[in-house]
């Protein structure tokens, strides 16, 4: 299970932002969201680091796909 979480992770990872409808956006937000909890709970059992490293980069790509949801203000 750990290993099929973090290949899936890896993959989301890799995968490329550029050229997503608003609907491929906000289902790679909920993706993302899914893999850090799922991460999260296996990183409570076992206090790895390099799951916890995996969480903040997977946050950092769920950001940027929020912001670029969400849009910026025209004023």
């Amino acid at each position: 299970m750990t290993a099929d979480l973090l290949e899936k992770a890896n993959e989301f990872e890799n995968r490329t932002l550029s050229h997503m409808s608003t609907s491929d956006r906000v289902a790679a937000s909920r993706e993302a969201k899914q893999l850090i909890l799922a991460i999260n709970e296996i990183y409570k059992k076992t206090k790895d680091g390099n799951l916890m490293d995996i969480m903040k980069r997977l946050t950092v790509k769920k950001r940027k796909i929020e912001k670029r949801l969400k849009g910026n203000p025209l004023t």
